[in-house]
């Protein structure tokens, strides 16, 4: 007897059972679909080594795993879903379908082949009792053509070199590897687009639905992907989801904020299962992509503004409709900068040369004075920002010219006017040597247009504003758009507000000089130690700190052996000395200090008395590789990174490492997290790579990341107070 007639025998004795079984209840067949209504059967051939069969369910009918079967391809492979379980009182335990069910049937089919007839057998049973014969269809299924579209456009042949090998293999009893079941791949289609290919092995499908894509890069984002239309799917675990069964292309857009060639890493996380067999865990998969230049995207713009940092919201606003008032701002910005320590020793610079020669200029030379020092500054300062958005933070002047060679020299020459002041020209030097000395000190003195031109250019890059929100924004908005011109106008008007108030000051030197009298030489004398304190903030960019201290000692000491002996009335000498003792007293607490191994000039004995306040212990960092590897560990132990950038020769550095990293609050708001510091002192080629994969121009700068990727609406660009600060960082851990 064959297994058809078995199988028919069985179903007859099961409806006969079941009628006797239901209390003697007759059945009239009208009740019960038609079989093809009730199990309603299609085939297609997506590909022509798998065709997919379907059944639609109706409502209240199932179908026996146990009872499908399909003949038509030498060695064809069937693969079906698990099934639900079920206890037949005729079957035993069997597995059944409701609702749908998908089943893929494959094989090797001859090239020439058009098309192959399908021999499908299934039975199945109705909620009421009764069961269906076994049915036999014979249906002819049209195949797809041998060839295959290339990738981009021309879609590449399924054995591409690009992507591999797009499967083939026979479906197998036992799972594949996950690398062998589901491959994944990703090239670049332009500078704004990434193309994903997903390949299952034969015999398994990916959910759309469970995949998530991240890419890690510096000023890089992702839209949503265009998936292609999948297949519907009835999942036991997950209900009604889409499936791929075959090979898919996704495309994705990247969103960027800057139009320079950059590496990135996309991280794939997807979640697929065998046919008839076991369902996968979430796998996830790191792939290199590296996108050419491109172009800026509308990203920055649409993201809330909540989510921006300060300069991504200057540059979002320069690039807006109010952009006259985003200038405006702009300068405000500029005059608030003119009283941080970064631009206040520009004033003493201005004072002196106006006022240095000890002679009475008048209100129009020192206006005029005054404003070609700022207009120069403003010039050399606009310039440096926009090489620096143009070509990258390794175009940042600044940073170039704060090493020992140039701040040596700048350095030099406040000496040289110093000494000018102090008459030292006028003792027995050589003729030749006193003329030449003589001839750069009134070239950079206020007599010359020219010199004061010049001392505001080397100011900018010298002495300059530290990075700070406005100065990033504009330079932002340049890399974005750019647009020197606009962007150029913002550092310009930047530039302009932090000069305001040294032209109020130039004028003031100028009109404040006495007529005549012993008065103009102590003016010459006082800003010849104002021209000496000066070289020694300089030097102490580059100089030890306890060295630096002894310098302010000895500084201080000088001044008060020159205090000490003014005084032309009883109560001026006593008023002189009076200074003097407290110069002194300052000065010698200073080389105390310094020979206790002190360097902060406003805490001079806190080496002595151990009362120095411990900074945060960053652990050092060098190079992008040094940076991944950190983050890559961090990310694995579950802790969020800060990333500081540091050097000696920015002065907000030293004052975040000063007044915050030493706060108790600060340490405790960071106890969780990793503490990297980058320092690019030296500014060389390795220095000039990290800050341009963050495309920052330079220092202070502090970064939080959290799953191994920048919270960058949290970068702080410049010096912010602890309690700020605190909230800043209890923010990146949460």
């Amino acid at each position: 007897m064959t297994q058809y007639l078995r199988n028919a025998l069985l179903a007859l004795c099961a409806l006969a059972l079941s009628g006797v079984a239901r209390d003697a209840r007759a059945i009239d067949e009208k009740d019960l679909l038609p079989v093809d209504q009730a199990f309603a059967l299609s085939v297609d051939a997506p590909a022509r080594d798998r065709i997919e069969l379907t059944w639609k369910i109706a409502p209240g009918y199932y179908l026996y795993r146990q009872r499908i079967g399909v003949q038509g391809i030498d060695g064809g492979t069937l693969a079906m879903p698990k099934g639900h379980p079920k206890h037949d009182e005729f079957f035993g335990d069997v597995e059944i379908y409701r609702d749908a069910l998908i089943a893929t049937y494959g094989g090797t089919i001859a090239p020439e082949a058009q098309g192959v007839e399908l021999k499908v057998k299934y039975q199945g049973c109705a909620d009421a009792g009764i069961c269906y014969p076994p049915q036999v269809r014979t249906i002819k299924v049209a195949l797809p053509s041998a060839s295959v579209e290339p990738l981009l456009g021309a879609r590449a042949p399924a054995s591409s070199a690009l992507f591999g090998d797009a499967g083939g293999a026979q479906v197998d009893a036992a799972p594949l590897p996950p690398e062998q079941a589901f491959k994944v791949e990703a090239i670049a289609d332009g500078g704004n687009a990434l193309l994903l290919r997903f390949t299952p092995a034969r015999g398994y499908y990916l959910y759309r639905d469970k995949t998530t894509l991240k890419l890690d890069g510096q000023g890089l984002s992702l839209g949503a992907p265009r998936w292609p239309q999948g297949t519907q799917h009835r999942d036991e675990h997950f209900g009604d989801v889409v499936v791929y069964f075959d090979q898919v292309e996704v495309p994705v857009a990247v969103q960027r904020t800057h139009v320079n060639a950059v590496d990135g890493t996309l991280r794939v996380s997807f979640q697929g299962c065998q046919t008839g067999g076991i369902c996968y865990p979430v796998m996830t998969r790191s792939i290199q992509v590296s996108l050419p230049a491109g172009t800026v995207s509308g990203a920055t713009a649409a993201t809330p503004a909540d989510n921006l940092a300060a300069d991504q919201r200057l540059a979002r606003d320069l690039g807006g409709k109010q952009r006259a008032w985003t200038l405006l701002l702009f300068f405000a910005y500029g005059l608030g900068l003119a009283f941080t320590p970064c631009v206040l020793p520009m004033v003493p610079i201005l004072s002196g040369l106006i006022a240095g020669r000890g002679e009475r200029i008048g209100a129009t030379r020192a206006f005029s004075l005054s404003l070609v020092y700022v207009l120069a500054s403003a010039v050399v300062f606009t310039i440096a920002g926009v090489l620096a958005g143009l070509l990258g933070a390794a175009a940042n002047l600044q940073a170039w010219m704060q090493n020992a060679w140039v701040l040596g020299a700048f350095a030099a020459l406040f000496v040289i006017l110093s000494l000018s002041m102090f008459g030292l020209y006028e003792l027995q030097l050589p003729a030749g040597l006193r003329a030449r000395l003589g001839a750069v000190s009134d070239r950079q003195r206020g007599g010359s247009w020219v010199g004061v031109a010049a001392m505001g250019a080397l100011s900018a890059l010298i002495v300059g504003p530290c990075v700070a929100p406005p100065l990033m924004g504009a330079v932002l908005y340049i890399a974005q758009a750019r647009d020197p011109v606009l962007g150029g106008a913002a550092l310009f008007l930047l530039a302009l507000g932090m000069g305001a108030p040294l032209i109020a000051f130039g004028m003031a030197a100028g009109r404040g000089m006495p007529t005549s009298g012993p008065w103009m030489i102590a003016v010459q004398r006082v800003f010849g130690f104002v021209f000496l304190g000066l070289a020694i903030w300089m030097l102490s960019r580059v100089l030890p700190g306890a060295a630096t201290l002894a310098l302010w000692g000895l500084l201080a000491l000088g001044a008060a052996a020159w205090v000490f002996s003014q005084g032309t009335t009883s109560r001026a000498r006593l008023a002189a000395r009076f200074a003097a003792l407290v110069l002194g007293v300052v000065g010698a607490a200073e080389l105390l200090g310094a020979f206790a191994g002190g360097h902060d000039p406003l805490q001079p004995l806190a080496g002595v008395t151990g009362a120095r306040s411990e900074a945060i212990a960053f652990k050092r960092i060098k190079s992008v590789e040094d940076l991944d590897r950190e983050i890559a560990a961090a990310r694995s132990a579950n802790k969020p990174v800060m990333l500081d950038f540091y050097a000696d020769w920015c002065v907000s550095c030293k004052e975040m490492e000063k007044y915050v990293f030493t706060r108790p609050d600060v340490h405790a708001a960071l106890s969780d997290y990793v503490l990297l510091q980058a320092d690019v002192t030296a500014n060389d080629a390795t220095d000039q790579a990290l800050m341009q994969r963050f495309g920052i121009i330079g220092p202070p700068m502090s970064l939080f990341f959290k799953d191994g990727q920048e919270r960058r609406g949290l970068r702080l660009t410049g010096f912010e107070d602890a309690a700020k600060f605190v909230q800043r960082a209890h923010r990146g851990a949460e």
